[in-house]
C-alpha cells in the first residue's frame, strides 16, 4: 500500500477550492462530473497561478485518442482510462510527484 493521503470532493468547483486551500502534490480528475467538468476544471486549474504547479491526473471512462489528447491540452500531465490497474495507476502518481 502507498502512503498517500487523499482529499475527495464531489464536484469541480469543490475541488478548484480544495486544491487552492490544500495545494495538493496532485489531482486526479474525473471527466464526468456534476457542473463543470473535468476538462473545464483542468484548463481552470493550470492557468491559475495559484495551482499551475499542480500536476493533474485524469483518470475517464472516455477512452478515446481525441479525448486523451483533449485532456492533455486541457493541461494535465497524463490520461488513464477506467478502470486502471492498481499497479499502473500507482506507477503514475509517483512518477508526477517524484516518488
Amino acid at each position: 500500500m502507498e502512503p498517500h493521503q487523499v482529499i475527495a470532493a464531489g464536484n469541480a468547483e469543490d475541488g478548484i477550492a480544495a486544491c487552492r486551500r490544500e495545494k495538493p502534490d496532485l489531482v486526479l480528475m474525473d471527466v464526468i462530473l456534476p457542473g463543470m467538468n473535468g476538462f473545464q476544471a483542468t484548463r481552470t486549474l493550470t492557468r491559475d497561478a495559484e495551482t499551475s504547479h499542480i500536476p493533474i491526473l485524469i483518470i475517464s471512462t472516455k477512452g478515446q485518442d481525441t479525448d486523451r489528447v483533449w485532456g492533455l491540452r486541457q493541461g494535465a500531465k497524463d490520461y488513464i482510462t477506467k478502470p486502471p490497474r492498481e499497479s499502473d495507476l500507482l506507477a503514475r502518481i509517483n512518477a508526477l510527484i517524484g516518488h
